[in-house]
Order: C-alpha cells, then sequence, then structure tokens
C-alpha cells in the first residue's frame, strides 16, 4: 500500500481538533430492522457514549449518517440522548461536506462503509471498526478490534486519547457529565421514599 500518512505515527499531535462518525455500522451493528411499515429500529452500543466523555474536552465531536429513513432513530440517540450534532451527508458527498466544515487535516473520521476509504485519504486519520468492509480496512490508519455497536467507538476513544493526548488511567478516569446524565433529574411523583 502506497498511501502516506498525513500525521508522523509515533508524534502525538495537538493538531487534531475534530473527531466524526458514521453512525450506521459504527454507533451501530449495522443492521437495520424492518416491517412491512418500515424501518423501525437500529442497535447502538452501551458503552460508546461513556468513552466519547473522554475526548470531547480535546475534540469537536460530530455525527454523519447518510440513513434518511432511520434518521429519526439516529437522531434520538445521537443527538438527544447523547447530545452529539448529527448531520445527514450522503456517503458520496462526505469528502466534500467535511471539506466545507472544517480542516481535514486537523480531523479524525471514523468510519465502515465502501466509500469510507476516500473519506480515510483525505482526513488526518482514519479509523475502521473490525466490521468495516474488508477493501477499506487497508486504507484506515487504525482498525478496531470491536465491531460497530459493540464498543468500537469507545475503543476508538481510547485510542485516540492514548496516541493524540494523554495516557489513561482506567482506574482513574475524570470525565465531565454529559447526554442523559448532563440533564436536571426530575424526581418521579409516584417514588416512595426507603427506610
Amino acid at each position: 500500500m502506497a498511501r502516506h500518512k498525513k500525521i508522523p505515527v509515533r508524534i502525538k499531535n495537538p493538531a487534531i481538533k475534530n473527531l466524526v462518525l458514521d453512525v450506521d455500522g459504527v454507533f451501530t451493528d449495522g443492521q437495520f430492522h424492518y416491517t412491512a411499515e418500515g424501518k423501525y429500529a437500529k442497535i447502538f452500543g452501551s458503552d460508546d457514549h461513556d468513552a466519547l466523555l473522554l475526548v470531547k474536552p480535546y475534540l469537536n465531536v460530530l455525527a454523519v449518517t447518510g440513513d434518511k429513513k432511520g434518521f429519526a432513530i439516529n437522531q434520538k440517540r445521537i443527538e438527544e440522548d447523547m447530545s452529539i450534532p448529527l448531520f445527514q451527508v450522503s456517503t458520496f458527498e462526505r469528502v466534500n461536506w467535511l471539506r466545507d466544515q472544517m480542516n481535514l487535516m486537523e480531523t479524525i473520521y471514523m468510519g465502515d462503509g465502501i466509500f469510507d476509504a476516500m473519506v480515510f485519504d483525505a482526513v488526518a486519520y482514519g479509523i475502521a471498526p473490525a466490521n468495516a468492509f474488508h477493501k477499506i480496512k487497508k486504507h484506515a490508519d487504525f482498525v478496531t478490534k470491536s465491531h460497530g455497536g459493540r464498543g468500537a467507538v469507545a475503543e476508538a476513544c481510547w485510542h485516540i486519547m492514548e496516541k493524540f493526548f494523554k495516557p489513561l488511567d482506567i482506574l482513574n478516569l475524570k470525565i465531565k457529565k454529559g447526554g442523559e446524565w448532563g440533564k436536571p433529574v426530575s424526581k418521579s411523583p409516584n417514588k416512595k421514599k426507603h427506610r
């Protein structure tokens, strides 16, 4: 493979400012669940949100999806529950859209689909989950051992922190609250006191 690296492999690079994550196949297992009425469900990983809280102090985090029919599902989980901006962008237009939004040499992109190899080639650093289309894995700078919807984003966040920012101690993690835990808690009117 004759792909040149835009970031030296062993150098921590404070110039990285953005993390862009595809939704389907990265946050989810990539499967769409249908009935005769249409798409009704997706499977999201349980650890990804927690790990994103580790990188949020260092990076602008946003998500992209090309799934029009499942957009409301993605919006509920990504924007409402996780407080991550979500944009609907065709897989065919990702590179141009990203170029219009940010400096690509300051951007990490995580994707799994056939067209994501072109995005990997345009950004500073590309990450693929283990379940990515086999031809794009060789174009990624890092491939997780975990699959989308099963901890791939969490593994990628850990890798990003250690490669670009600082080593982590799993027994001494400090995060700011976010997502649903960052919102005020309302007390249930039917809650009984336990004695």
